[in-house]
């Protein structure tokens, strides 16, 4: 039963994923595209979880966190960015 659900889940992610992709790329306004970049994030973060719970692998968690860590920087630089016109002052 677990596996199903499981599999369901991966599926509905994976479409998720796809969306957002879908967003990024076709998003009218920078904001826009910001938005959809950080969601398609947290979708990989979903994504590799449940990957890692279905196939019982203990490094896709790793990889999870460190795509959560580069999502959150990545986020911050481009939001600065788009204030300011400049990253670092």
């Amino acid at each position: 039963m677990l596996d199903l659900v499981i599999s369901i889940a991966l599926g509905l992610v994976a479409a998720a994923v796809a969306m957002s992709f879908w967003r990024l790329l076709r998003g009218p306004s920078l904001p826009d595209r910001i938005l959809a970049l950080d969601t398609l994030y947290v979708n990989a973060i979903a994504l590799l979880m449940l990957l890692g719970i279905h196939l019982g692998s203990a490094l896709f968690f790793e990889a999870a966190l460190l795509i959560a860590l580069m999502g959150f920087i990545g986020t911050v630089a481009l939001c600065k960015y788009l204030l300011r016109g400049d990253i670092i002052e």
